[in-house]
């Protein structure tokens, strides 16, 4: 059914104007002026909105086997989730484990979302291995339309590559024209800090920042740079947490490397106090890397306004407080890491964000959307409002006030890292591709109907 929506403030990466949206056949297909609909056509007023375009999550972790468990959502609970914060399209990490095949992984990722998820989804593809059987399978991956790729620089011995896989993985991702998205830590200082932590005593949560503080993962993007320069690889560092790792990127950038950079939503609000929590309440802020000092997080704002940094996400990884995180009650190696946030990416980002003065809207749609769109080779079918683009629109009220609590997130975790947190401003209603999926927080559309994005290899400057 063809899907009008009326009277709402268009808000794009470089645009804000009031205008109709004529949607049909899953796509935009005209913006103009009090538009007259055809008979049996959908109407949704959106007097007093904001209509923006589909988030896009680019960095989100649901099927994950980890650190001897399994993250809490599925494609169903997280891709709902996802829509109820206004994200309709994520991108997920396949992170096989480094004893098995590139293309079993890819292959057992897809069969997790397809014919589950709500949202649309792509995969960046994880590189845990570089063998002489790893490039014909990397090869067949991105001709089925994976244009990404994904390293770790950590986790010694499970997902983490050494130096000679590194420089292979990138020279073929410059060979194809596909971005190479990092995780950046020194895995060697990680293992040897940790080692010292454990035999001096020092287990709780709190200890895992002191583990990997701000230079390691300086170090780490300094490391990966070097091997981007010499092979002319476009990479883009997920999860950057602090200044130094931020000077270390914009060198190298400066240097004429081709690197993007992404923040969290995490990063940008909570600091290493939380971690610090007693009776183990810490735990549930232990990610990598950690959280830092709250003195990183106008840095971090600063970079998204001034362009330094192009993208918020969330490396949304949920595992429960009570039964999982657990795991690691005795020694802070062994909690699984990860902050859940996919539900609440877009609503923080523009309380503490756009409505604190801290980034404007154009800022705002840019970081989390136009870009990722940009970067993954999404635009503009993703990532804008434009006649062609794929009818993703989030109709947003600016007026909303509520408060955020796992007692009532869509997200299949016990606990919130921002419970009780107050927002100003939330998605009312939000469509894929000219469906209604998600009103006032609760899902309408139809399972399964997310589909695999194919993307092409992109080379950008």
């Amino acid at each position: 059914m063809a899907l009008l929506i009326r009277n709402g403030e268009i808000v794009t990466s470089r645009a804000r104007f009031k205008a109709d949206i004529y949607c049909e056949d899953e796509t935009i297909t005209r913006i103009d002026h009090e538009i007259t609909p055809p008979p049996g056509t959908g109407v949704i007023d959106a007097t007093g909105m904001l209509v923006f375009p589909g988030f896009i999550d680019p960095h989100v972790h649901i099927y994950l086997p980890f650190m001897g468990t399994f993250a809490k959502d599925n494609y169903e609970t997280a891709s709902q989730a996802a829509l109820a914060g206004g994200t309709t399209t994520l991108i997920e990490m396949c992170c096989p484990a480094r004893h098995d095949e590139a293309l079993d992984g890819f292959e057992t990722w897809m069969a997790q979302a397809a014919g589950k998820s709500v949202c649309d989804y792509s995969f960046h593809m994880g590189v845990t291995r570089f063998d002489e059987k790893t490039p014909a399978q990397l090869r067949e991956i991105v001709r089925r339309g994976v244009s990404s790729f994904k390293i770790f620089l950590a986790y010694k011995g499970a997902f983490g590559i050494d130096d000679t896989e590194l420089y292979r993985t990138l020279a073929l991702a410059r060979e194809l024209g596909v971005i190479v998205t990092a995780h950046c830590e020194n895995e060697t200082l990680v293992a040897e800090r940790s080692r010292e932590l454990l035999a001096a005593g020092r287990t709780d949560p709190s200890q895992h920042h002191e583990s990997r503080p701000p230079i390691v993962e300086a170090e780490g993007v300094h490391h990966l740079m070097t091997f981007a320069q010499l092979t002319g690889a476009a990479t883009y560092i997920v999860h950057l947490s602090c200044k130094p790792a931020l000077d270390e990127a914009v060198a190298a950038r400066n240097r004429g490397a081709r690197v993007s950079v992404e923040t969290l939503i995490q990063y940008l609000l909570l600091d290493k106090t939380y971690a610090e929590r007693p009776r183990f309440e810490g735990a549930k802020y232990v990610m990598s890397p950690p959280l830092r000092d709250k003195q990183h997080q106008p840095i971090l704002w600063s970079g998204l306004s001034h362009g330094l940094i192009q993208t918020v996400a969330t490396d949304h990884a949920p595992f429960d407080f009570a039964t999982q995180k657990t795991l690691g009650r005795d020694d802070f190696t062994k909690i699984p890491n990860g902050i859940p946030s996919l539900e609440e990416r877009i609503k923080l980002l523009y309380t503490y964000g756009v409505q604190s003065g801290k980034m404007d809207l154009h800022t705002f749609v840019n970081v989390a959307s136009t870009n990722a769109a940009r970067i993954f080779g999404l635009y503009p079918r993703k990532g804008t409002i434009q006649p062609g683009a794929d009818a993703d629109l989030v109709i947003f009220d600016p007026n909303y006030s509520g408060t955020i609590s796992a007692k009532t997130h869509l997200m299949n975790v016990d606990y919130s890292a921002f419970e009780d947190w107050k927002i100003q401003g939330r998605p009312v209603c939000v469509t894929v591709r000219g469906q209604v999926a998600m009103r006032d927080g609760v899902f309408v559309g139809t399972l399964g109907r997310g589909k695999f994005l194919e993307r092409e290899p992109v080379h950008f400057v």
